[in-house]
């Protein structure tokens, strides 16, 4: 164990969430590959170390409370957690339905992922960001979609206008104890979450941006190591998107 500091990363097996890893990894910090597929999450893992970076896989299921109790046993078995990116969320495939044709099975599905799993990360990893007395980092991953509406798409808008809300109740709580808490809000990213996305929503996407070219992981990164670094000490409670403009607040 060294002196180096810990970011969990969530769902980091692949796409953005490995892309925020690789970079946390750059920036200098020990990164958990938090990921529910083991094979995924063990070759994103590998593969960071590969290019030097300090990387460690730990399996979990963010909707699952004991899993998540398991993986914050794990982190503390590094040292210093600085950060946790709430990442994992399920994206593919569960577009297509108006609102009043999705099942609740799929509904409570995607709320226990993507809205109760940031929740259970959060809470559970909060006493080892609070150990050190020195502030951590709390970056929750909201979406666009819950900014502009997306039709047929109304369970995920809901779970990440969920987060979003999330963000701010806990930043509340949290300023004084030197934790902050934003959101990060991206537009349709390609990569293996949004392959199975309709092209007539790439099209808009596409139609609507200010920056018009597709929107690629690297694109986020960046907002998501400042909101981790030492600059952004002072921003809490806010959601940024990162869209090239198709939303604009």
């Amino acid at each position: 164990m060294t002196d180096r500091r810990t970011v969990v990363v969530t769902g980091a097996g692949r796409g953005l969430g490995l892309a925020m890893a690789r970079r946390a990894g750059a920036d200098g910090f020990r990164v958990v590959v938090a990921e529910l597929d083991r094979d995924r999450g063990e070759g994103a893992a590998a593969g960071l170390r590969d290019e030097g970076l300090h990387a460690h896989f730990v399996h979990c299921d963010v909707a699952d409370p004991a899993s998540v109790v398991e993986l914050a046993s794990s982190v503390a078995e590094l040292g210093h957690l600085h950060g946790v990116v709430n990442n994992a969320a399920l994206a593919n495939g569960v577009g297509g339905k108006e609102f009043q044709d999705i099942d609740v099975e799929a509904w409570d599905r995607l709320m226990a992922v993507n809205t109760r799993g940031p929740w259970l990360v959060s809470k559970a990893l909060l006493p080892q960001l609070l150990a050190h007395g020195t502030g951590g980092r709390i970056v929750n991953l909201a979406s666009d979609a819950a900014l502009y509406g997306s039709p047929r798409l109304a369970h995920y808008i809901a779970s990440k206008g969920a987060v979003i809300a999330l963000t701010r109740a806990m930043a509340r709580e949290l300023g004084d104890r030197g934790i902050t808490v934003n959101a990060v809000a991206p537009g349709l990213t390609e990569c293996e979450a949004t392959e199975t996305v309709p092209a007539e929503r790439h099209d808009l996407y596409r139609a609507g941006r200010a920056i018009s070219r597709p929107q690629q992981p690297d694109d986020i990164t960046g907002t998501v190591a400042f909101l981790l670094g030492p600059e952004s000490r002072y921003l809490t409670g806010q959601v940024i998107a990162v869209n090239g403009g198709f939303t604009m607040h």
